[in-house]
């Protein structure tokens, strides 16, 4: 019986992409997702705002068309689905830190700060509007 392990993450994107070339020509393409919880405190009434940054990566072999990158902008809202996991490290001050990270293998472009219908490739599919009034990009990344 298959398993299936999936995360669903929509949120702002906190900075541009960076590509990161890997052995064998692979290309990691790096950027932050921000997501954020509201909630009001019971307590005190006040508005709270958590938010959670999950690193993502989306993997590409070295060579292929990289459009996705004019769309991977710090403020952009996505949708990312993919693989979850923990990383954890050792700081210099020998504290120990973790992260989130999502091996991405689907993007959905839900805001763009331009107009994402001048950047539509023939490698990617056009997901038609969900009857909101945003244009949403349908963007299916491989994952090596």
């Amino acid at each position: 019986m298959a398993t299936v392990f999936e995360t669903r993450l929509i949120g702002n994107i906190g900075k541009d992409a960076v590509v990161k070339k890997m052995d064998k020509g692979v290309l990691a393409l790096n950027f932050p997702v921000a997501h954020n919880k509201n909630w009001r405190d019971k307590r005190t009434g006040e508005q709270r705002t958590k938010t959670t940054w999950v690193n993502c990566t989306i993997w590409k072999k070295d060579g292929a068309n990289l459009r996705i990158l004019d769309f991977l902008k710090k403020g952009n809202l996505v949708e990312v689905l993919g693989t979850p996991f923990a990383k954890g490290y050792l700081q210099e001050d020998k504290s120990v830190r973790s992260e989130i990270r999502l091996n991405v293998s689907k993007t959905n472009i839900l805001r763009a700060s331009h107009d994402p219908q001048e950047y539509i490739d023939n490698d990617y599919d056009h997901q038609e509007n969900d009857g909101n009034n945003s244009e949403s990009v349908l963007l299916e990344e491989e994952v090596y």
